[in-house]
């Protein structure tokens, strides 16, 4: 079952979302989503919001993410972010374009 997933950065920017997503892909970015490697990954959206960051994903499955949290995990640990938790909620329906 797919599944929605909100992460809050309080008090972060867009220099934290930088350094995690060239981490995370390698120097690839996501400007080539459909060049990334599959990882269950469905949508990734990103932006401000009052005092932080907000990352809204969907993935394939519960599984999917955690096997994925394997390596933003530490990521997040080393740039001083270990402590942030998702919001995770099934998806009802995801649309993709």
């Amino acid at each position: 079952m797919a599944i929605i997933v909100s992460f809050d950065f309080p008090g972060a920017g867009q220099e934290l979302y930088d350094a995690v997503i060239e981490r995370v892909t390698e120097g690839r970015g996501f400007s080539r989503f459909a060049d990334l490697p599959n990882t269950g990954l469905v949508s990734h959206a990103a932006g401000p919001v009052d005092g932080g960051f907000r990352v809204t994903e969907v993935w394939e499955s519960v599984e999917a993410l955690e096997h994925h949290a394997r390596t933003f995990g530490p990521i997040l640990a080393d740039l001083g972010h270990a402590d942030v938790q998702p919001t995770i909620f099934p998806a009802h329906n995801v649309v993709v374009r």
